[in-house]
């Protein structure tokens, strides 16, 4: 199951798992978009792989 991280690595920033704004990697490193598109370049900082919009799971 996908390991559902609660902020961004690198700013902290609060990403609930219904957030649109979270973005991963393979290895699940989660970041903001903010990050993502700023200072990362699109690239995870610890792997190097591409980030991509992580999945919503919505709160039952």
């Amino acid at each position: 199951m996908l390991e559902m991280r609660q902020s961004c690595e690198r700013c902290k920033a609060q990403l609930p798992m219904d957030s649109s704004d979270a973005m991963i990697c393979s290895y699940e490193c989660t970041f903001c978009t903010s990050c993502v598109t700023g200072p990362l370049n699109g690239h995870c900082p610890n792997c190097g792989g591409d980030l991509q919009p992580r999945p919503k799971r919505i709160k039952k």
